[in-house]
């Protein structure tokens, strides 16, 4: 009986062909030199043949078990060994095939509340056709990666959940994120590519540029941007904004007083005007007396320039024209940055980088500066992001960080006190501004009175960057490379409670972590200028305005953060000690523990290979949730450590866990010292925060007085399903003020 037919994998029938057999045990024999001759090779088909001719609905895996067979059989060992090797590569490919595909269908066809690949990244609208096509081509990419670029250390490492590789799409092409000093960007132009734009010169196009800036580098960069010293940044634009007011405004009141026959054209007079050096002293909200003899003496100046005869000689009332001058400045001054403000929040939630599928991520750190213009500007964006976008949205973008500094704004008396108030005020309503803390040891050891780059400040994702073993320890200009995160429960798992087991695999899992990022870095430090026409070829990175479009970028990329994290630590204890850090001061004292092994680590990296590796609580929401499937697959559901959807985020107490609040931040604030590359912490407030704001406060005084690093308070935000308002909804919507229905509305709250 001759075999006729064979079972394909996905079920079909096709023909039988003996020659896939032949070239199969040929193919195998070739990758060991040969070994079987062309006798050897016939001879074990034939034996192949028989076995199977007098079956029926034989399939492809039978007939691959009996080649090994025979081989094994015959004494063919080395050839049997490489044709296993070459199933087992192939069926690796088919999988990791199938799982793209899997993925490709989900992008397509899944809702997307209910693919993980859909909600990966808040800020990619994977239902729109640009979002689709940016997945397709992250999966494709990630497929890739995982065939054809990881090692089986690193690919099975990530494949088993021990580790999570982030952003593995942008393995082979770039790193995670920046924070851009505006000003110096800014100085004398930049260009996007398409076009060189002039040094800005309002406090609108400083704001709208600001944008820009941050829609062009997330072009170069896979993770989010930040701008470290707004206030600052846009306080220059303010300045020149009142400049261009008070000539305006002078221009104005002198047709009023000449006529406009009288007067040169505007143009002449403004330069002349703003040219003039009694006007450098002059700033927004000074005391009109000061500022007054500088006006009158820069109108008589222009005058004196643009008209034959020096008019203001005989304008009588000059002094009283002069201090409105002033005053009506300062009122369009306000104006124009209320605008520019509004504007800069608007587009920050609209506009778009990668073909249109994302909109930047994008986040923004002010509180420091206690110029009048610098006041204004941080005045103005807290009230655009109080109003909300059109329809009473709260505004998801910029991440709005406020830095608090005693001496600065932290205490009664300092000059920015009522903006930090007035900032407890807007999170209150808004979730945001976040707080970062420039007081804390680890954080004040950077500062330097007068350089804003020496504040600490950080990505709204809770990246930070600031120590440095290779150039100045600033926070502008440099960002983070790329990081890893540890599936912390697993490996409390797998120790059964044996702490020598656990510290054995923790310690296997960092060095897997910190060879795969050195594998990273050594794959992209290669690449050139060129390839960041924006990031590096403007000068937006530490020290690349020294190098030239084909210079590689190695040598500047070592100012970047190398990091390591860590999901689960709640869980982990769990697992090792019957009990979560919020529950036992033993498990407090081993998740401390844990976390200072890990930062140990790191800094010993950074010492042995002058490159900023450090410690991250991980920013891993989406993570939390393919770590806990995983783990639950795996060792079925555990109380109190795989029976939840989500593992805890990094090192907090677990959200479901009830605490006082005083308790979590004392529990929490200890492990922010330690990651080094990043942490946050988060304290709830039942109802509305905003009609307690003593006790709202008084929740920020303690995290910053505990030495926390970065911190929020996290309370219900309602949204109206027809107007789209988020804010607090009571009896009925204040926006469109419906109130059928009000209490169907939807509650928003900030992941943790």
């Amino acid at each position: 009986m001759t075999l006729k037919h064979v079972i394909k994998r996905n079920g079909k029938l096709v023909d039988y062909d003996r020659s896939k057999i032949y070239n199969a045990i040929a193919g195998a024999s070739k990758a060991v030199n040969d070994s079987l001759s062309a006798a050897n090779i016939e001879k074990i088909t034939s034996l192949v043949e028989e076995t199977v001719a007098s079956q029926e609905n034989v399939n492809v895996e039978q007939i691959q078990d009996i080649v090994e067979k025979k081989l094994m059989e015959q004494g063919f060992f080395e050839v049997a060994k490489r044709y296993i090797m070459y199933r087992q590569h192939h069926t690796d490919r088919r999988m990791a095939q199938k799982h793209l595909m899997q993925s490709y269908r989900d992008i397509f066809f899944a809702d997307a509340i209910d693919s993980d690949l859909k909600r990966d990244n808040a800020n990619i609208n994977t239902d729109a056709s640009m979002g689709i096509m940016l997945k397709l081509g992250a999966e494709g990419a990630k497929h890739f990666v995982d065939n054809y670029m990881l090692s089986d250390e690193f690919a099975e490492a990530d494949k088993e959940n021990y580790i999570h590789i982030h952003d593995k799409d942008f393995s082979l092409i770039t790193m995670n994120c920046c924070q851009i000093d505006l000003l110096k960007l800014f100085h004398g132009g930049f260009s996007t590519g398409h076009g060189f734009l002039r040094e800005p010169n309002s406090i609108r196009a400083y704001a709208s540029l600001a944008c820009i800036a941050i829609q062009s580098n997330q072009n170069d960069m896979f993770g989010g941007q930040s701008i470290n010293a707004f206030d600052y940044a846009m306080a220059e634009g303010v300045r020149k904004t009142f400049r261009k007011a008070l000539a305006d405004e002078a221009y104005k009141a002198c047709v009023y007083h000449f006529g406009p026959q009288a007067m040169p054209e505007a143009k002449g007079f403004t330069k002349s005007f703003m040219a003039h050096a009694a006007l450098d002293a002059c700033s927004y909200l000074e005391d009109t007396s000061s500022v007054a003899p500088a006006i009158k003496e820069a109108i008589a100046s222009a005058l004196k320039d643009t008209l034959p005869d020096n008019l203001a000689a005989a304008w009588e009332d000059m002094d009283k024209t002069a201090a409105n001058i002033y005053v009506l400045a300062c009122a369009d001054t306000q104006e124009e940055t209320h605008q520019a403000m509004e504007a800069l929040i608007h587009n920050f939630n609209t506009l778009h980088s990668r073909a249109g599928a994302q909109v930047p991520f994008s986040s923004i750190n002010y509180g420091m500066d206690t110029s009048p213009e610098g006041r204004l500007v941080m005045w103005e964006v807290l009230n655009a992001i109080n109003a909300g976008l059109g329809n009473g949205e709260t505004a998801i973008f910029p991440i709005s960080v406020f830095q608090l500094k005693s001496g600065i704004n932290y205490n009664p008396g300092d000059v920015n006190y009522d903006i930090f108030q007035y900032a407890c005020k807007v999170s209150a309503k808004r979730l945001f501004p976040n707080f970062v803390n420039v007081d804390a040891p680890y954080n004040l050891q950077y500062y330097k009175p007068g350089n804003y780059n020496s504040c600490i400040a950080t990505m709204g994702c809770r990246t930070r960057v600031i120590g440095n073993v290779n150039g100045p320890c600033e926070t502008g200009s440099r960002g983070n490379f790329s990081f890893t995160t540890i599936n912390l429960p697993k490996l409390a798992l797998e120790a059964h409670g044996d702490m020598t087991t656990f510290w054995n695999l923790f310690d296997k899992y960092i060095k897997i972590s910190h060879d795969y990022l050195l594998f990273r870095f050594q794959t992209i430090k290669e690449k050139h200028v060129y390839n960041y026409p924006f990031l590096m070829g403007q000068g937006v990175w530490m020290d690349s305005d020294k190098l030239k479009p084909t210079d590689t970028i190695e040598g500047v990329m070592r100012h970047a953060s190398f990091s390591i994290g860590f999901c689960g630590l709640a869980e982990c204890l769990v697992a090792l000690t019957g009990k979560h850090h919020g529950e036992s001061e033993e498990a407090q004292k081993l998740g401390l523990e844990i976390v200072k092994h890990l930062r140990a680590k790191t800094d010993a990296y950074t010492e042995a290979e002058s490159m900023n590796w450090s410690t991250f609580g991980t920013p891993a929401e989406s993570t939390a949730g393919q770590f806990q499937r995983a783990n639950r697959k795996k060792f079925g559901v555990i109380p109190g450590v795989t029976d939840r959807d989500y593992m805890t985020n990094s090192s907090h107490v677990p959200v479901y866990y009830p605490i006082r609040a005083l308790d979590k931040i004392r529990i929490e604030a200890p492990y922010h010292e330690l990651e080094n590359a990043g942490h946050i912490a988060y304290v709830e407030m039942d109802g509305d925060p905003s009609k307690n704001m003593k006790a709202f406060e008084a929740l920020v005084r303690a995290m910053h007085d505990a030495n926390m690093g970065y911190f929020s308070i996290n309370h219900p935000v309602d949204r109206d399903p027809v107007c789209g308002y988020t804010g607090i909804i009571e009896n009925e919507c204040p926006h469109c003020h419906r109130k059928e229905q009000v209490t169907g509305h939807r509650t928003i709250k900030r992941m943790k």
